[in-house]
């Protein structure tokens, strides 16, 4: 895989944060979320933090903080903050970098600019992280489409959840996507757990190349 990677979602709580703490695991990744919304239940990079046992120097600062868990453009109006992009640059890490964003592609940023917009200009490939159930393949595809149109690299679609083999070859069939595997619902997130379901349903092979599929 290249030296950073996009963790995008179809949705918002689709499970990004586990995800992602699984593959820093597999993949002795650091990880930055650069726009934290919503604060009441902490937040990601501790969740990730504690998820995995690692160590604070893994996990990159946000850049900016925001207090309601909505969406990044009216989470900033509301704590009078003002996301600017430019301060949005990825930083430099000497192992591979996790970048985890906030909720689906197509959520505003500001008033002008869609989250996917950004990681156009990042130029990074994505990995996007979709619910395995009901509904997932009008917004995996949507999402798809989305990343197609503006000519974004789809390293590959991991699902969360309990498998559904049918949505994950339709959604394979109509998008020429990889699929990475499927996360299953864990009963404890932890280093032990988290290894092991990714030994279990995922191939690290899958993850060395950062081309498109």
């Amino acid at each position: 895989m290249s030296n950073a990677c996009i963790i995008a979602g179809t949705d918002t709580d689709v499970g990004k944060t586990v995800f992602a703490s699984m593959l820093m695991l597999a993949l002795n990744a650091n990880y930055w979320k650069p726009i934290q919304c919503g604060v009441v239940d902490g937040v990601d990079t501790k969740t990730a933090q504690n998820y995995t046992g690692l160590p604070p120097e893994r996990f990159f600062a946000e850049k900016y903080v925001l207090t309601e868990a909505l969406s990044p453009h009216r989470a900033a109006e509301i704590d009078h903050v003002e996301i600017d992009l430019m301060t949005l640059i990825p930083p430099y890490s000497d192992a591979p970098l996790l970048i985890e964003t906030a909720g689906g592609l197509m959520v505003p940023l500001n008033r002008e600019v869609l989250q996917i917009d950004q990681y156009k200009r990042w130029n990074l490939p994505v990995i996007l992280c979709a619910r395995s159930g009901l509904g997932t393949i009008n917004h995996t595809l949507l999402s798809v489409a989305a990343l197609k149109e503006r000519n974004m690299p789809l390293h590959g679609i991991a699902f969360i959840g309990d498998e559904n083999r049918d949505n994950m070859q339709t959604i394979a069939e109509f998008s020429g996507a990889r699929i990475l595997g499927c996360l299953p619902k864990l009963d404890e997130i932890n280093e032990r757990t988290l290894m092991a379901a990714f030994a279990e349903n995922f191939r690290l092979k899958d993850f060395e190349s950062a081309e498109a599929a």
